[in-house]
């Protein structure tokens, strides 16, 4: 039979609404007291039953992350980082994939808010006036998205871009091609804002081409325009995409790296494993993901009351995808 509380009551002589309130309130039993209930909880194997902890602390004990494409094997990486946090906090994860549309974002928040104490929205395409909105009927934490007044969980996607290009001016290439993402991405924007700060400061051309779907079929369509354009280095919005633009290249007969460089962005496990590898920039999604959860576990205490931006470092990683260009 199941352990209930009682028995947990009766192992450690106190009353089932101390041992509750040792396991919801540990500030309002003494340390030894709650330290003597832990240990009966232990020693029995008990398991707090959920919904009747819910009732107690009006929490639910669970949180939602909603995703724009589960495809996407960074958003995967980022999921596995939060449910493994959230595990630690022994809060269960509830998953939606909004496939990209921000009207069904805004909806699954909205449905989500009725089962789960808050949400982490990861890489919204929504505007800003609509993430307030959601913020309102739920806690809520962005991930990959700046919001004054909304706690986020946010990577270094500009500082990574000015990286890349550092990197291709220092190999030699004077024209390159940036391969846009969605446009209402805000990890879109903050490439292009570290793109275009790069391209100042060395002098080089660009070509700005897209927005592209952030998949393999985008680089497949991006390629052409790229060659067309006369570049010599191209920069794709994300790995995938740019898998996609090395397979157009080389059905094309252009060599990668000898005749064009590639570089990519995430460092999805697909790019050390293409050949040749793909140089990209390290996304720190676990990172972002266990840190995400910390701010919604902070909002959700008592103390919660701030919105911090805690930003992650990203890092170029060198591989075979770039190399001087041809004389």
């Amino acid at each position: 039979m199941a352990v209930t509380i009682r028995d947990v009551a009766r192992r450690a002589h106190v009353s089932v609404a101390t041992v509750s309130r040792a396991l919801t309130s540990p500030d309002l039993v003494r340390p030894e007291t709650r330290a003597r209930v832990l240990t009966a909880a232990s020693d029995l194997g008990y398991q707090p039953n959920r919904a009747a902890r819910g009732l107690i602390t009006g929490k639910t004990g669970n949180i939602g992350i909603v995703v724009p494409d589960l495809g996407n094997p960074f958003f995967t990486g980022v999921l596995k980082a939060v449910q493994a946090r959230a595990m630690q906090a022994d809060h269960a994860v509830f998953v939606a994939d909004s496939d990209e549309d921000p009207v069904l974002e805004a909806k699954l928040v909205h449905a989500m808010a009725k089962q789960v104490d808050g949400v982490v929205l990861c890489s919204p395409g929504l505007e800003d006036s609509q993430v307030r909105e959601v913020a309102g009927v739920t806690s809520l934490v962005l991930l990959n998205r700046r919001l004054p007044g909304v706690p986020a969980a946010l990577m270094d996607s500009a500082g990574g871009m000015r990286s890349v290009v550092d990197h291709l001016v220092a190999l030699g290439h004077r024209r390159i091609a940036y391969l846009n993402g969605p446009r209402t991405s805000w990890s879109n924007q903050e490439r292009r804002r570290g793109l275009a700060e790069a391209v100042a400061r060395h002098g080089v051309h660009l070509a700005d081409l897209g927005p592209f779907a952030p998949r393999y079929e985008g680089g497949l369509q991006a390629a052409d325009l790229a060659v067309a354009a006369g570049t010599t280095a191209v920069m794709a919005y994300n790995d995938v995409m740019a898998l996609g633009v090395i397979a157009r290249l080389r059905d094309r007969g252009i060599s990668v790296p000898g005749d064009v460089s590639v570089t990519g962005f995430d460092d999805l496990v697909y790019a050390a494993l293409s050949s040749p590898g793909l140089t990209t920039v390290a996304m720190p999604v676990a990172q972002a993901g266990r840190t995400a959860v910390n701010l919604l576990l902070d909002r959700l205490g008592e103390d919660g009351t701030g919105a911090p931006q805690v930003v992650a470092e990203t890092q170029l990683i060198v591989r075979g995808t770039t190399a001087p260009p041809r004389r």
